[in-house]
């Protein structure tokens, strides 16, 4: 799967989801790009977006992207934290279906 992976995750994640083109928000040039122009932005280029923003879900419509969303939920947003949530983020991602927001971790 193609990944996106937002301003609020550490960019050593990307590495880590083996099996996965995985690009960082900065990367992929779209730096300061607010949540709703950069979901519809992913969405024309990449099957997951990856977050730390538990919020999301709330601020956004998200039935009408053809895009997952994963929201990861870890202590904080250091690697550290992240890689702990991997093999279950892992899994998920073996599994997911568009259009649908999953959550990752306590």
């Amino acid at each position: 799967m193609r990944i996106l992976l937002d301003e609020s995750l550490p960019r050593d994640l990307a590495p880590l989801l083996a099996g996965h083109e995985a690009v960082t928000v900065q990367a992929a040039g779209w730096s300061g790009v607010q949540n709703g122009h950069l979901l519809a932005l992913a969405a024309t280029q990449f099957d997951v977006f990856l977050s730390a923003d538990r919020n999301i879900e709330f601020q956004q419509n998200l039935k009408t992207l053809p895009i997952a969303i994963i929201v990861l939920r870890a202590r904080n947003n250091r690697i550290q934290a992240l890689a702990l949530l991997l093999p279950e983020l892992l899994q998920l991602l073996n599994h997911l279906a568009p259009r649908t927001l999953r959550k990752v971790g306590a």
